[in-house]
């Protein structure tokens, strides 16, 4: 779409407003384009795009900033039009720093899906269509969804009808107040689980966890009887056999593809590489004028179009110093300008490619919003702070002296309060605990709309996940933000005190450093960082080989408010007797020397590997952790310097057969042409080592041990029982729950709500046996409570062997197995306590 001088110049004088709403923060900032301007689009409806609509996607992280440019299929030619200026715009407003993407429906970038963990839905209708958006919390809804994927979901509307199906899918259909999962005879076990998160994200994000949610499973559909008969009152009776379904491999070409650099002429710092036609990408160079720049994503649809490649066709434009990892993995050698050795970093200033080593100062942050952006700082967390816990589902301020201290049993509201232009700012806080109960998430969410109502919806609120805290939420408390992993700081409530207890530290200053509770186990270190170990009598101060001097200082800040004991410091290689023994005896940890020299160029990369066709086939799973490693799969993990085959234990035999030829033909056809000499490392589920386990962040050495229990051969049972909201729930036939903002809220209602919800009916798949008692009436229930005769401190052994495992993580057998504090923290963490 042509970018003419007139309609741009036209469009920047607006577009100052309509930036000013940018948050610097890590996470997803979307934007609708309706009548020709940009429309924030609230997070509860992120991962829903109109067919009819154009959607620009800004995706900030730690290192890096991405333009997605999302086109539906429907949408009009002014829309698109539209839509490429504000990207241009706002890649300019962000000092060029951020890669640009051109989006197309059906069509996304393995990297853009990877932003919606629970899937993309495809709506019918838009803006320009003339179709009216569906709000959320409306009711009044009635489609069906057709699921597809294992890894990056999608689901379309389709007709309503027995028609839709096929023997191969997953369908919801969603009937406002309750969805049903319809799993095909055929679909897996990972299929039938990121459906059931597609229908839970629906049902939290969109309809304020007030839906109820059933599974039928297609090739016993007798029984779930009551749910067949509401699937049929609605889709009516199917006549004649379902059709087939279309398979979801897609043949990735991107591996074998033959790479071209072209050069525009005369302009000698402008490139396209084609990658033989399943990619474009655009280089801008630091000589190159704003007309070339704003014109780059006008060149490659341009480039397309000339080459009669499909108008689907990936785009990506970049400038000098900010290109992607894996446009620089096309290239077999990648020199960065000014790269340091160590744990040092760069970060750009100024004018696009310009690098100066400088020292980050914060107080340049409002002079230079460009930097700003870079370091993801709104100010220099100078701010004043307020914090409550959640206790009884009420907001209980923390005291002072605490502040900084979180626990994974918790749910916390912190509230942040700085001046701009004389004028206050607010930042809500909404952080998670990974223990925390339902109720307690529910009720922390509640609080932080009615601390919103209280400032007039003023405050910017952030949903933090338990290790996932962003940088400013670290820099708010001065580096002394300490992470226990489980337990309560509710005074009166007195948790076992380990006999020692691990934590890692990380950060350099005040503003990135935070300790997070590990494991007591030799396994959990690594050289990089800095590690304490406070034991009965005295606090150790580990120091690894790679660990900086600023490091070291801030690791003495932490011991400092995490013990008032006696420190000795450890230096890795001379760790005393004493030090193993609280630990458990020695093992290997992660100390491989190249984490301790030289930054790597290239990223690592994770894909997931099949050969089912006969091919080798890889999709790649973008910001990956350990829970993308699936047991069903063979995972390939690319270091450069090495290749990592991880084999899951329930992997397909034929593909574990063919995994090292298949590596070598990864090698063998790679764009850059890699050495084929490169290691090739296979690594089973289970035992990891530590130079595996070192490219994940918060690796989890006893997840496959503790809660990674075989299913090899075992149904989704469970997965998708009836999941009802304590808090914000509509029984069926009973009385609404006011949940809206500002709504009343006290502890009697909240127990009202409990006492309701035993009343519902229970939709699961699981197969009951004599003696057994549903979740929905044992789970959170006072003693009182109970059915007759059950006992309160054994309610584990009245559930069905799938409830067990779906709410407990592990089989009967492995919950024997563990200590007594472990059997009752999962029990905590279950509402079975």
């Amino acid at each position: 779409l042509p970018v003419t001088n007139l309609s741009y110049q036209r469009m920047t004088e607006k577009v100052l407003d309509e930036f000013k709403g940018i948050c610097y923060k890590p996470g997803l900032q979307i934007w609708t384009i309706n009548n020709m301007k940009m429309v924030p689009v609230p997070e509860a409806a992120f991962g829903n795009f109109f067919e009819g609509d154009c959607y620009i996607v800004l995706h900030v992280s730690r290192h890096s900033m991405n333009i997605h440019y999302w086109i539906g299929t429907h949408s009009s030619q002014d829309e698109q039009g539209a839509a490429a200026i504000y990207v241009t715009q706002l890649d300019e407003y962000l000092g060029g720093s951020p890669v640009q993407h051109r989006e197309v429906q059906g069509y996304e970038s393995p990297k853009f899906k990877g932003y919606f963990k629970s899937g993309l839905i495809y709506k019918k209708g838009g803006v320009a269509s003339g179709f009216k958006h569906v709000d959320t919390n409306v009711y009044n809804i009635l489609r069906l969804l057709h699921v597809k994927g294992s890894k990056n979901v999608t689901a379309r509307e389709v007709e309503v009808s027995w028609k839709s199906f096929n023997t191969g899918d997953v369908f919801l259909l969603d009937m406002g107040k309750a969805i049903v999962q319809w799993n095909s005879p055929q679909s897996n076990r990972k299929e039938k689980l990121k459906a059931c998160m597609l229908a839970q994200d629906i049902r939290d994000r969109e309809r304020g966890g007030r839906v109820q949610i059933g599974v039928v499973e297609g090739d016993c559909e007798e029984a779930t009887p009551e749910l067949m008969k509401v699937m049929n009152s609605v889709l009516g009776q199917r006549t004649g056999p379902l059709r087939e379904a279309v398979p979801d491999d897609i043949p990735d070409q991107y591996q074998t593809a033959n790479i071209k650099l072209y050069q525009y002429v005369p302009k000698p710092d402008c490139y396209i590489v084609d990658v033989g036609g399943v990619s474009v990408s655009v280089w801008k160079g630091k000589r190159a004028t704003n007309e070339e720049r704003r014109a780059a994503l006008e060149r490659a649809v341009g480039f397309i179009k000339a080459k009669n490649y499909p108008p689907t066709t990936p785009v990506e434009v970049m400038s000098d110093g900010a290109e992607s990892a894996m446009f620089k993995q096309l290239f077999k050698s990648w020199n960065e300008p000014g790269q340091t050795r160590g744990l040092g970093s760069t970060y750009t200033r100024g004018k696009i490619a310009k690098v100066d080593r400088v020292k980050f100062d914060v107080m340049e942050l409002h002079a230079e919003p460009k930097l700003a952006a870079q370091q993801r700082m709104v100010d220099d967390a100078s701010g004043e702070v307020q914090i409550w816990r959640i206790e009884n589902l009420e907001l209980q301020e923390v005291p002072r002296s605490t502040y900084g201290q979180f626990y994974g049993g918790d749910c916390y509201l912190v509230l942040y309060t700085y001046q701009k232009a004389t004028k206050p700012q607010y930042i809500l806080y909404m952080w998670l605990g990974r223990h925390a109960t339902q109720d307690e998430i529910t009720a922390c969410a509640y609080q932080a709309v009615n601390v919103d109502n209280r400032y007039n919806g003023a405050p910017v609120q952030v949903r933090v996940t338990m290790g996932k805290e962003p940088r400013h939420f670290l820099a708010i408390f001065k580096g002394r933000l300490i992470i226990y992993e489980g337990g309560t700081g509710k005074p009166g409530v007195v948790s076992p005190d380990p006999a020692a207890r691990l934590f890692q530290v990380r950060g350099t200053n005040e503003a990135n450093t935070k300790a997070t509770e590990v494991p007591a186990r030799a396994s959990s270190l690594n050289s990089n960082d800095v590690f304490l170990l406070k034991t009965g009598d005295l606090t150790y101060m580990w120091y690894g080989k790679g660990c900086s001097g600023d490091e070291r200082e801030m690791g003495k800040t932490v011991a400092d408010v995490l013990s008032k004991q006696e420190k000795q410091i450890v230096m890795e290689g001379q760790e005393p007797p004493h030090f193993w023994v609280a630990l458990g005896g020695k093992a290997p940890y992660a100390n491989d020397k190249r984490y301790l020299h030289d930054l790597t160029l290239h990223s690592p990369r994770l894909f997931e590997c099949s050969n089912q066709t006969g091919q080798f086939r890889m999709t790649e799973v973008a910001h990956f952790t350990q829970d993308d490693l699936d047991e069903d799969d063979v995972m390939l993990l690319d270091t450069w310097e090495e290749l990592f085959l991880w084999i899951g234990n329930s992997a397909n035999q034929y593909e574990i057969q063919e995994t090292y030829s298949s590596a070598a033909e990864y090698l063998k056809t790679h764009p850059a042409g890699r050495d084929a000499d490169t290691p090739i490392i296979t690594v089973k589920q289970g035992v990891e080592p530590p130079t595996f386990t070192g490219w994940f962040d918060a690796w989890d050495p006893h997840k496959w041990s503790v809660s990674g229990c075989n299913t090899r051969s075992e149904p989704l049972e469970g997965q998708c029982h009836l999941l009802i909201n304590t808090l914000s729930r509509k029984s069926l036939g009973g009385d609404a729950i006011n949940t809206a903002p500002g709504g009343p809220f006290n502890n009697s209602s909240a127990q009202n709500y409990k006492s309701q919800s035993a009343l519902a009916p229970s939709y699961s798949p699981s197969c009951t046996r004599p003696g057994t008692l549903g979740p929905e009436v044992l789970r959170s229930r006072p003693p009182s409570e109970l059915p007759l005769g059950a006992d309160p401190d054994k309610r584990e052994e009245y559930l069905s062997d799938a409830d067990f495992e779906s709410l407990l993580g592990c089989s009967r057998k492995d919950f024997q197995r563990l200590p007594k504090w472990r059997q009752s923290d999962l029990k905590k963490k279950a509402g079975l306590f």
